[in-house]
């Protein structure tokens, strides 16, 4: 949660995704909470949200994809380092086994 640059973003994010793998390797143990409509309302939930994370990790690469190109490029050059602008980081999960997606069943 307080993460203040794109790559420790990306490394809670991991830490996120192996806490969820946990609750759903927990669901996997009791087939009672598996039919219980909070849960599968919590499920749903939650893959809306994963799939916003990814719109929004989207958007802000192909922002800053923008944003770099526009800092190398003449003339906008000139003024970007005029004003101080410098190259930003991509949003990017680096371990391979973040990046994998959790296979879950039910």
């Amino acid at each position: 949660m307080s993460a203040t640059t794109p790559g420790q973003v990306a490394q809670s994010e991991g830490l996120l995704t192996q806490a969820l793998r946990g609750l759903y390797a927990v669901a996997e143990s009791y087939p009672d909470l598996k039919a219980n409509q909070s849960f599968l309302a919590l499920q749903q939930s939650l893959a809306q949200t994963e799939g916003m994370i990814a719109g929004a990790r989207q958007g802000y690469n192909a922002a800053v994809r923008d944003l770099n190109t526009r800092i190398e490029s003449v003339p906008t050059n000139f003024f970007a380092g005029a004003f101080g602008f410098t190259r930003r980081e991509f949003f990017e999960i680096e371990d391979p086994a973040e990046r994998a997606v959790p296979q879950v069943r039910f």
